[in-house]
């Protein structure tokens, strides 16, 4: 890309010389605005930072309440050293925001994490046009494709009422931030008690405390593990699969929440009965749907499968190229967020 692009990539993150400010800066930096709060796109040791209002509850939780977070509201404009910024709903999880960035007439949007799917738990997401798109591509591939999320709920809530009549409890692994919230929502409360593991039993009261409903559930305790035996669904992040605390809910059946779910092998990576196909990132008909939508010429991938992806399209014609982070491939970007739990 040209040395006078609007944003630029560099050691700390993306970066706005124009503006002086950073886009999800995995290294301390003075202003980095964050995408959402999940740990690979806020980070943290930064001087000031920038988000959504949304999302305030979620991102202390990551970052702690002493750092210092200046709240916009989204649509709201602002200028930062004369460059207009903007943060525009993106659907990913609760707060996460979509950038907008103008300067001399020129429009850039750097997307951070997004999926068009209705999710409960957050704002839907908002088409922004733009010149230029730095977009996420996770799930870069035609054979990301979702389900409709009431099919999927089905399958969960399914899986669920058999592991009851043969006496087990269901142990569902699920991203502790995001995936996780937006999962109780999907479940049939009537069919016996939710626990939740500590990571995600955090998270769910930063949820409530940003007005989020919910469905009733409890904090996992060896207690009333021994109480709600073969009867509970209990969520937990994928790390604590094979750990002493997953031992107390046995007998039990595992399923996985992920879009991974889509590949054979990702199942058997974590010894699970089921998989179940929800993703919080879009698939690949709407990571092209998104592009041509907001009338972009000139496209940035990031994240995920970046090379085959900018390939397709600079084989359809357009203008694409690569800018790599720290989290450049699918198997970091899963990795990196398995290990918040």
């Amino acid at each position: 890309m040209a040395t006078d692009s609007l944003i630029s990539p560099t050691e700390s993150g993306l970066y706005c010389a124009a503006g002086d400010f950073h886009i999800d800066a995995w290294n301390p930096v003075s202003r980095t605005i964050v995408t959402h709060a999940h740990s690979d796109h806020a980070r943290c040791g930064a001087g000031r930072y920038l988000a959504s209002q949304e999302g305030e509850h979620v991102l202390r939780n990551r970052i702690g309440n002493d750092a210092t977070i200046d709240l916009v509201p989204f649509g709201q404009e602002i200028e930062l050293n004369g460059v207009k910024v903007s943060l525009h709903p993106a659907g990913h999880m609760l707060g996460s925001a979509q950038v907008r960035v103008e300067h001399r007439g020129e429009v850039w949007v750097v997307t951070g994490d997004y999926k068009r799917q209705a999710d409960p738990t957050c704002t839907p997401f908002e088409l922004v046009r733009c010149d230029t798109l730095i977009t996420e591509c996770t799930f870069g591939l035609p054979i990301f494709r979702w389900r409709q999320t009431a099919d999927v709920a089905t399958q969960i809530n399914s899986w669920w009422r058999r592991n009851i009549e043969n006496g087990r409890n269901s142990l569902i692994l699920a991203y502790s931030l995001g995936k996780a919230q937006r999962l109780l929502t999907l479940l049939d409360a009537s069919l016996g008690p939710i626990l939740l593991h500590g990571a995600v039993h955090s998270v769910v009261q930063a949820y409530r405390a940003s007005g989020v409903e919910l469905p009733g559930s409890e904090y996992a305790t060896a207690e009333n593990a021994r109480a709600y035996r073969g009867r509970a669904l209990v969520i937990c992040p994928p790390a604590a699969i094979g750990s002493i605390w997953a031992r107390k809910f046995l007998p039990l059946s595992i399923g996985v929440a992920s879009g991974w779910m889509q590949v054979r092998g990702f199942r058997r990576r974590y010894s699970a009965d089921m998989g179940f196909v929800l993703s919080d990132h879009v698939d690949w008909p709407d990571l092209l749907r998104t592009i041509s939508q907001t009338g972009a010429g000139r496209i940035i991938a990031t994240h995920g499968y970046t090379g085959q992806f900018t390939r397709y399209l600079q084989e359809n014609g357009m203008d694409a190229a690569v800018y790599r982070t720290r989290f450049t491939d699918a198997g970091e970007e899963e990795e990196a967020v398995a290990a918040e739990g």
